[in-house]
């Protein structure tokens, strides 16, 4: 029985602990306080759901129990009286009644705390690793060694970065709210990247013997579907779950028995889950509602729906494809863009073309060290039968690429040659 409520407080937790945290940030104004009165509570969870059994309601359970830990604390330190107030009114309104309703410790507005949370931990005077780390610490209800392991660095060094991303937040007093006019785009698109980082750390892993790790894909989908939810009527916030929605429904076919790396061309597409596609769909076509044109992330979902339409790699529509590559390109300029662009315009309009947008980037400073960039090109230069420099490519891109799995599938290219 013990080990049984056990799992369910684990699974209480990583649901409810992204609202707890979001709660106790608007009452008491700082993050790191906030996760350690989280925290408490979920020390007490584990001390007495065990002997009590879980509760009708555990997340107003834990809301509350973080509230008295907060009192404590204020009271202990004389932290913001006015809040110390609050808090307390609030307490010895449950106080006086016979038997506690819990539901009222969830606050009316917890989705506008859960917004606002998004926002905090994503902030730009963070460095990106530390966005992703507390991102997933506080939204994600990941385990500081399950970031670690995740991102294949030190569980010491992890803890370090969310440590300091804390301090900083605090030290830049970054305010608890929802930024309002030209501020929300330009802060939106930091919310963005960071949980589409998530998603693609998952998707292609940079490093390690794992090629994907579906379960860091699976966060980042919750975290988008619960952005969405929260802003409805941001059109490129639908275009992000779109794109995740659709390209998570290869996951099952992105890899092989032996965990090696299958690519997208030759996957077997009965293996997609067609829920994640309709999903996904879906997703694209309310963007496409929302927004006049569409915007980057919008722009990559349309193209990942033209491959989940295609029944068959033959049937893949690359025309569209690279016209909407084009059309990226004018919203998001950049080097992996420019390339992504060249193999469908080589899919599209033959190996020539593709091959001379490629050696155009050829001096592209940001890609020197881009294992993609000698792989695309040794596919182009194999397909106009230059099989010698095509293999020289590819071990080029083998000696630059991170993970191990993809850099066996690039060597076994170079052999097949």
């Amino acid at each position: 029985m013990t080990s049984e409520t056990h799992r369910t407080i684990d699974a209480v937790w990583r649901i409810e602990s992204p609202r707890l945290i979001a709660g106790l940030v608007r009452l008491v104004g700082d993050v790191g306080l906030a996760e350690d009165l989280a925290q408490d509570a979920l020390v007490a969870a584990l001390e007495h759901w065990p002997k009590s059994g879980v509760p009708a309601n555990p997340g107003a359970w834990l809301m509350t129990t973080a509230k008295r830990r907060a009192f404590d604390q204020l009271r202990r330190y004389k932290m913001l009286e006015t809040k110390h107030a609050e808090i307390t009114r609030e307490l010895e309104a449950e106080t006086a009644r016979s038997t506690p309703d819990y539901a009222d410790a969830l606050d009316d507005d917890i989705g506008d705390d859960l917004l606002r949370l998004v926002f905090m931990t994503c902030h730009p005077v963070l460095a990106t690793e530390a966005r992703v780390a507390l991102t997933l610490r506080l939204l994600g209800g990941l385990t500081t060694p399950e970031i670690a392991r995740a991102f294949l660095v030190p569980e010491a060094t992890l803890a370090q970065r969310i440590v300091r991303a804390k301090r900083t937040l605090a030290a830049a007093r970054v305010p608890f709210e929802v930024p309002r006019g030209a501020e929300l785009a330009s802060r939106l698109s930091s919310v963005l990247e960071v949980i589409y980082l998530i998603f693609n750390e998952g998707y292609t892993a940079t490093g390690g013997e794992q090629w994907v790790r579906p379960e860091l894909c699976n966060d980042a989908l919750r975290l988008g579907r619960v952005l969405a939810g929260l802003m409805p009527n941001e059109p490129e916030v639908h275009g992000l779950v779109a794109l995740m929605e659709i390209q998570a429904s290869r996951l099952r076919a992105r890899v092989g028995p032996g965990g090696e790396p299958i690519l997208l061309l030759v996957q077997d597409r009965t293996r997609w889950d067609q829920l994640l596609i309709r999903r996904g769909l879906s997703a694209l076509a309310r963007a496409e509602q929302l927004g006049k044109s569409l915007g980057p992330y919008a722009l990559q979902a349309a193209i990942a729906a033209c491959h989940a339409r295609a029944r068959t790699a033959d049937e893949t529509d690359w025309i569209r494809i690279a016209a909407l590559y084009d059309a990226l390109t004018q919203v998001m300029p950049s080097p992996v863009v420019e390339l992504n662009r060249a193999v469908a315009v080589s899919m599209a309009f033959g190996p020539e073309a593709g091959l001379e947008l490629v050696d155009a980037l050829a001096e592209e400073t940001s890609l020197k060290g881009y294992h993609l960039l000698p792989s695309v090109r040794a596919d182009l230069l194999a397909k106009l039968g230059r099989n010698g420099e095509a293999r020289k490519e590819l071990e080029r891109a083998a000696a630059l690429a991170g993970n191990a799995r993809e850099r066996d599938l690039i060597l076994a290219r170079a052999a097949a040659l």
